[in-house]
């Protein structure tokens, strides 16, 4: 049985609460002592070096994957780590070595991010989990226009069965815990 990795999106900067960098640190770690790996954008900065940095520091596996033009902008915080050309070439690299999907707060490159694969599930292109952590509520809005989506008719049912939301890590690790155990054998 191979160990389960956990695609962790998430901003590149620390944002305006100190509740979402406790939220990366606490995922971080949590996705070590679980003995998942970690797969993120590589970056040594904001939530996503915070995430990576936690999960490094508690014995954890990481993937980090960096489009070329970042590599001098953003340091690599861990040492396993693939260099690709292109954002979309990193997207799917980390979509493509990874169990689920999981959402910090970020900006627009977390939902572009949050998007594709949430698109693609739709499809039907992947049943992997995707979770989506409202850390103090950072997501609601986002949640409101989704459902606002299905209400005007824009999409189905199926878009708010594309992902899971939850409140806090505790409750994103629970939904892991119950999602993967059916996955953990699968190649990726």
């Amino acid at each position: 049985m191979r160990t389960p990795s956990i695609c962790v999106f998430c901003g590149a900067r620390e944002g305006a609460r100190p509740a979402y960098g406790a939220a990366a640190d606490e995922l971080g770690t949590a996705l070590a002592q679980d003995g998942w790996r970690l797969v993120y954008g590589a970056g040594d900065v904001g939530l996503m070096g915070r995430c990576a940095r936690a999960a490094i520091a508690a014995g954890g596996a990481t993937l980090g994957v960096i489009p070329q033009h970042l590599v001098g902008l953003e340091a690599n915080a861990g040492a396993d780590h693939v260099v690709t050309e292109t954002m979309h070439e990193r997207k799917k690299v980390m979509f493509m070595n990874s169990d689920a999907i999981v959402l910090l707060p970020g900006g627009a490159g977390s939902l572009d991010e949050l998007f594709e694969v949430v698109t693609w599930r739709q499809l039907g292109l992947h049943d992997k989990p995707v979770v989506l952590i409202d850390v103090d509520g950072y997501w609601r809005h986002l949640i409101a226009l989704l459902d606002h989506l299905v209400a005007e008719g824009f999409a189905g049912d199926d878009l708010t069965r594309a992902y899971m939301t939850v409140p806090d890590v505790p409750a994103a690790l629970a939904a892991l815990r119950t999602a993967l155990p059916r996955r953990s054998d699968e190649a990726v």
